[in-house]
Order: C-alpha cells, then sequence, then structure tokens
C-alpha cells in the first residue's frame, strides 16, 4: 500500500472520529461551548493569554507527538508497518485523544492551576 493511501485512510479514520466520537463525548461530559476559559475569565496579558487555535493545534501536536518517531521505527522493525500503523490511529483516537481532552476538560471545569509554590 504506497504511503499516499495510508495517509488518506488516516486522515479519513481522525475526521469520522472527530466528528462522531469526539461529540459523543462532548455530550457525555457536559460540555458547554458557551463557559469561558481560564484566558478569557482570567486575562491580565501574562500569564492568561486566550490564544489562537492554529497554535493551539501546534502545542497539542507537540505533546501528543513526542515519543513516536523513536517508538515507531523500532516496533515496526519488530512487528510490521501494519500493527504500527493501527495503533498510531486507534490509539490517537481512542486512547491520546480521550486523554488529553479529559485532562484539558476536567482543568478547566475544576479550576485547577498551580501556584507559585508548586502545589
Amino acid at each position: 500500500m504506497g504511503s499516499m493511501w495510508i495517509m488518506l485512510v488516516a486522515v479519513i479514520c481522525f475526521l469520522v472520529a472527530y466528528l462522531t466520537y469526539a461529540r459523543k463525548l462532548t455530550s457525555k461530559w457536559g460540555m458547554d461551548d458557551n463557559q469561558l476559559t481560564p484566558a478569557h475569565e482570567k486575562q491580565d496579558g501574562i500569564d492568561y493569554v486566550p490564544a489562537k487555535k492554529p497554535v493551539l493545534l501546534g502545542h497539542h501536536f507537540a505533546s501528543i507527538a513526542g515519543a513516536a518517531p523513536i517508538i515507531g521505527p523500532v516496533t515496526a522493525a519488530q512487528f510490521g508497518w501494519f500493527p504500527v500503523m493501527l495503533w498510531i490511529i486507534l490509539g490517537g483516537i481512542f486512547i491520546g485523544a480521550v486523554h488529553d481532552m479529559g485532562s484539558i476538560f476536567s482543568s478547566v471545569r475544576h479550576g485547577w492551576q498551580v501556584n507559585s509554590s508548586g502545589n
């Protein structure tokens, strides 16, 4: 299978998951798009500054894709590329995305933050 087909399948899987699974989670968790985030609620121009969506996407991508360039080729050398692609697609949808979305959502909902003493 050519790399373009693999990429197309992955993009379609991520898009379908975003449109279906993410919406299911948002309704199950009771997310409200009208609730202000701390960046808007406590905006001070220093620590709390609303970011643009492309910047947030870049931060999210950098944090979730950290070890993949190391682990992916090593795993593929032992098991082949098909299990690795399944892990990237299914793991990204059902583990990585749910973890990140849940941790950010719970932090915003409960107002968790680290104070200056590190607690």
